[in-house]
Order: structure tokens, then C-alpha cells, then sequence
């Protein structure tokens, strides 16, 4: 397990995500409040630039009244926590048989190459990242990426390049409305 980015600074939450946790755990008898977590997680993301610090994750562990290991645990387990800053736009590719089968590596070392950086690192101007993901369970439709709360698919270097330019000019919606 590999907590490594720290922020170093106290975390606030907005009364909206407060509203919303407090919801969330209400959901669960008394005893149980730690099933709330994944969601509380997300929640508390989205309120820290998409991604959790250690401080953030302790923030969790407070409100959920666990122990901050429980929270750790949970991060470093799955891949939709980010535990360093990543971009404004974070293009998660599917790198699973059907996708790769489809040309995703290539499309992937296309994205990296165009944007200059490496997997994992954040583009100089703070709007892009790229990592690669388990599967995303739309492999009829490979090669896909996610980017926020939408799938994108039967992706070509051209459709990236598309995508790309329309993120930088806040064409892209990244959350759904739901």
C-alpha cells in the first residue's frame, strides 16, 4: 500500500457534502455506518480535486468513527480512488482483452505521446492525465476509456484528438446529472 501524496493541509468539506454524508450513513442501522464508505469516499473525492489525500482519508475515518487503516485499506484496494492529484481530465483506458485485442495500448501510448507526459503524471497545465484501467465492462464497444462519468468508445487516434481539443475548450461534461 502506497499512501503517498500528502497534502499537508487541513480538509475542509462543504455543507452540501456534509448534507450528503450525514444521508448517506443514515442509510445504514447504528453499527453500521462503515457501509457508507465507498460512497463517502466518492464523496469526498469529488469535493478534493478527484483525488484523496492521507488527510482527506483521516477526514473519513473521523466522520465514519473507524480507524484511518479501514479507509487506507479500502483506497489502495480499489482503482477508482486516486491517491495523488491527477488532471482535470483523467482518461481512464480499459486495457483488458477486448480492448487491448482492439488497439487500446496503441491508443493509449497515442494519448501519452500527444499530451507529453507518462502514465500517471499530470500535464503541465493541470487539464490532463491518463492512466490505465481494469476492464470497464463495455467491451463490445472497444477500444473505451471513461473520462468522469461517461464512457467514450470505438476510440481512433483521430476520435482522441477530437476529445482532447474539446476538453480544452469546456465542451466536455464530466459528471452526470443524475
Amino acid at each position: 500500500m502506497s499512501l503517498v501524496a500528502n497534502s499537508n493541509k487541513e480538509v475542509k468539506l462543504s455543507e452540501k457534502a456534509l448534507a450528503r454524508i450525514e444521508e448517506l450513513k443514515s442509510r445504514f442501522p447504528e453499527g453500521k455506518k462503515k457501509s457508507s464508505l465507498l460512497t463517502i469516499l466518492h464523496e469526498v473525492q469529488d469535493e478534493n480535486d478527484n483525488w484523496l489525500s492521507v488527510e482527506a482519508m483521516d477526514k473519513v475515518a473521523e466522520v465514519l468513527s473507524i480507524k484511518p487503516i479501514e479507509v487506507y485499506e479500502v483506497v489502495s484496494f480499489y482503482s477508482m480512488y486516486n491517491q495523488k492529484p491527477v488532471g482535470k481530465f483523467m482518461f481512464e483506458f480499459c486495457h483488458t482483452s477486448c480492448c487491448v485485442t482492439r488497439g487500446s495500448e496503441d491508443l493509449i501510448d497515442y494519448t501519452l505521446n500527444k499530451l507529453g507526459v507518462e502514465e500517471g503524471q499530470v500535464t503541465a497545465d493541470g487539464m490532463f492525465s491518463v492512466k490505465a484501467t481494469e476492464c470497464l465492462g463495455a467491451c463490445g464497444y472497444a477500444p473505451m476509456l471513461q473520462l468522469g462519468d461517461y464512457y467514450h468508445e470505438f476510440l481512433t487516434p483521430d476520435k482522441m484528438d477530437k476529445l482532447i481539443d474539446d476538453c480544452r475548450a469546456g465542451k466536455v461534461e464530466l459528471l452526470s446529472k443524475v
